[in-house]
């Protein structure tokens, strides 16, 4: 296959950062001579479409630029094409999914250079009803905290600050829904303060929810977190972060290739932050099923 690239950018990632990053791909297109096309995203759901185009006309590189929620959109068309390599340069507000990758968060002249050298390796994708994540996935808490951050149109809010008050806001205010998990072969009655699924180990850009996570080993890892009272919600937030609140006996961590969830009614659920809602969830892993481009020397996520 002749290499031909494409680059997919969400101007408004990041509170618009991401546009400035328009000439700056620009710039390394013409130093590495790649034979590129740039396209600006214009409307949610828009990078889907893009990506699937590209794929559809033989493109052998497709590359977003932008957050967690542009590179999950991009990627939704790739999974499974086997003959297309997917890439992520991170431009957005938390960029927690380019940790896996071993990038910056924010691309330098280092990581172009190593970006273009294309070392590809072979992810794990998860998959969540008729959605893939890359990262993870979240129920409960972190749910509602993504839910925080779309507005009454359902248009997302961008901003680390007030994603961080949304964080402290819904520690005091969340409550608690009942929910049925299948994991083996039965369904366990349940109350969860959260449950996180995961492929990566970091999420609102400083929270190891994950800690153990690798991007290639054929499973899902679990972080699911008891009813909590408030007192010890603030202690497990402060642990979070450097991924110690898996020691608490209030935490089942565990790994899975498949589980499933019952509510009585539709509840919010995020993949990689991007909102969705259902009373029934199957979530699943498949095994490499997305070949990527990665830095072997960064402090990457994988399995080698």
């Amino acid at each position: 296959m002749v290499e031909k690239w494409a680059f997919i950018i969400n101007p408004i990632a990041g509170n618009g950062y991401a546009e400035k990053h328009v000439n700056d791909v620009k710039n390394n297109i013409k130093k590495y001579k790649i034979d590129a096309e740039i396209v600006l995203t214009k409307y949610e759901k828009h990078a889907t479409e893009l990506s699937g185009d590209f794929v559809n006309s033989g493109f052998s590189h497709i590359v977003a630029v932008g957050g967690d929620g542009t590179i999950n959109e991009v990627a939704q068309s790739i999974i499974g094409h086997n003959d297309v390599t997917f890439g992520a340069v991170s431009a957005g507000t938390g960029n927690d999914f380019i940790q896996i990758l071993g990038f910056s968060e924010h691309f330098k002249e280092i990581d172009w250079n190593i970006f273009f050298k294309r070392n590809t390796i072979k992810m794990d994708v998860g998959q969540c009803n008729d959605h893939f994540f890359l990262n993870g996935m979240g129920l409960g808490f972190d749910a509602q905290v993504a839910a925080q951050n779309y507005d009454e149109n359902g248009s997302k809010k961008g901003g680390k600050d007030k994603y961080l008050y949304h964080i402290l806001k819904t520690l005091l205010l969340y409550r608690e829904k009942p929910m049925q998990m299948k994991i083996d072969d039965d369904f366990e009655e349940i109350v969860c303060f959260m449950n996180t699924i995961a492929i990566g180990r970091r999420f609102a850009g400083e929270y190891f929810l994950t800690p153990k996570a690798i991007a290639n080993d054929g499973m899902l890892d679990v972080c699911a977190i008891k009813n909590l009272r408030l007192l010890s919600r603030l202690k497990l937030f402060l642990k979070a972060s450097k991924g110690t609140h898996v020691l608490e006996n209030t935490v089942n961590y565990f790994q899975t290739k498949k589980l499933e969830f019952k509510f009585d009614k539709k509840v919010a659920y995020h993949l990689d932050g991007e909102l969705f809602f259902a009373n029934n969830l199957d979530v699943k892993i498949l095994p490499k099923e997305i070949n990527i481009i990665y830095n072997p020397d960064g402090r990457h996520f994988f399995n080698i």
